[in-house]
């Protein structure tokens, strides 16, 4: 109808029936928030199948686990509560699902997982095994016995005078001491055991013409071999066209035993220098490689840490030998002693161009094992000694951490400019010991100054 004036009259407003809520809107953030916490919830739940998901289960709208408890509540609705007054519309767009959060869930921490499957429970009973073989060195009887064949007054001198040097470099200029007493020891001792006492054999001379021989595979030991600990027996023949006999090559595994054979390879070698080491009074450690290596690990209560000797080499913390020097790639480096065991990988593998893919097991199954071990060994501790033990597991733990920071700065130094002067000047193996180099050539350009400085004191 038009009024007077012959303008059209608005229809009025239609007044709602029932008033807003004053905290509708604080109602709906809170339903949208429950919503985003259930479908954060599901994906959680379905991570592991997440890559193999079916499409149909994408279409669903509140990706609700069908596979969940009965107790677990309902996924709230998405849509907003009506408003009174306003008609409610059938046909609405369709809401797109939010958006997934596996992305945000990569680099949760690894769960130590019990071993389930049969390749796991293989390796499981592998390194149950080698766990075994530290604790044969903790016989005192036996442990007496090496000590009889280490000239203990000759290893000590040299020990002596090794710290003394050690000590007078510190005290020129104003340091602690590179190394202590017990680490001269065993550098003393390894110096010793690889040039006189043990014995390097790929294939052993014959015994009654001394000539070269040719391997000829293996052969069953024998009851005395047997008794001593031989598990197999490598078989060669005499070149010598008129000798030909046999000899025989037992592998044994017991370190007493090759205390008296003094002969074999890295095996026989790692396994007898650590035994002796721990009969000197060190703390020690046996590293099994999965690459066909062993090596050594000392405490050094000067350093507070645990120190790589390779008595094959000769080599004294030089943990990046492997990788760097014989390019060589790794995989696991399982480190046991008496009181238990670690993975000392990350030690020795600095870069990951250095490292082989780890498929023995998940990791979580190797963190369960190791905790396994380790709780074995150390349930009869008393309270004291494990927490001492605990502190040492943290700070080689706060080491592993460091060398992956120092790691990933020095690849971000390679790709900035003067990468190339930047990877020149880390090509050293171990800071502390370029240290110790640093001062050794300090104080000998100190005592050289005072040779040439003595003359013209005089003069004056």
């Amino acid at each position: 109808m038009d009024n007077r004036s012959g303008m059209p009259r608005r229809k009025p407003v239609p007044q709602p029936q029932q008033q807003l809520s004053e905290n509708w809107a604080q109602d709906l953030t809170a339903q949208f928030r429950r919503t985003l916490s259930t479908k954060r919830m599901n994906d959680l739940s379905r991570r592991p199948a997440s890559q193999r998901r079916a499409p149909s289960s994408l279409a669903t709208e509140f990706f609700v686990d069908r596979s969940a408890s009965a107790q677990t509540p309902p996924a709230p609705s998405r849509q907003a509560p009506p408003v009174p007054g306003v008609p409610h519309l059938e046909a609405q767009t369709p809401m797109t699902p939010p958006p997934s959060y596996n992305a945000s869930l990569k680099n949760i921490p690894i769960v130590p997982t019990a071993p389930t499957d049969s390749r796991s429970l293989r390796f499981r009973s592998m390194l149950m095994s080698l766990s075994n073989t530290p604790c044969k060195w903790e016989n005192p009887g036996l442990l007496d016995e090496a000590l009889g064949v280490i000239p203990l007054e000759r290893i000590y001198n040299a020990a002596q005078e090794e710290s003394d040097l050690f000590e007078a470099e510190a005290a020129s200029l104003g340091k602690k001491p590179a190394w202590g007493y017990q680490d001269c020891v065993i550098r003393a001792l390894m110096k010793w055991f690889r040039r006189e006492f043990f014995e390097w054999v790929n294939n052993p001379k014959c015994t009654a013409c001394h000539a070269p021989t040719v391997a000829k595979g293996m052969a069953a030991p024998l009851s005395d071999e047997s008794a001593r600990g031989a598990s197999r027996v490598e078989l060669y023949q005499c070149s010598n066209q008129y000798c030909q006999s046999y000899e025989r090559f037992p592998r044994y595994n017991d370190a007493f035993v090759l205390l008296q054979t003094r002969r074999g390879r890295v095996g026989e070698w790692a396994n007898c220098f650590t035994m002796l080491c721990r009969a000197i009074g060190s703390r020690v450690r046996w590293v099994w490689n999965a690459e066909d290596h062993v090596w050594t690990e000392v405490y050094s209560v000067h350093r507070k840490r645990w120190v790589h000797v390779d008595c094959c080499e000769e080599a004294w913390d030089a943990p990046l030998l492997y990788t760097q020097g014989w390019r060589k790639k790794l995989s696991y480096c399982i480190a046991f002693s008496a009181d238990g065991c670690a993975d000392v990988t990350r030690r020795y593998v600095r870069d990951s161009n250095c490292a082989v893919r780890r498929n023995k097991c998940s990791e979580g199954d190797l963190i369960h094992i190791l905790r396994e071990i380790k709780a074995m060994r150390r349930k009869d501790m008393d309270k004291k000694e494990k927490f001492r033990l605990m502190s040492e597991d943290t700070r080689e733990d706060e080491e592993f951490r460091r060398n992956v920071i120092e790691s990933l700065a020095l690849t971000i130094s390679r790709i900035l400019p003067g990468g190339d002067a930047a990877t020149k000047g880390s090509q050293r193996s171990d800071p502390d010991a370029q240290k110790a180099a640093e001062a050794r050539q300090e104080a000998e350009l100190l005592r050289a100054r005072g040779v040439r400085g003595a003359p013209n004191q005089r003069q004056q």
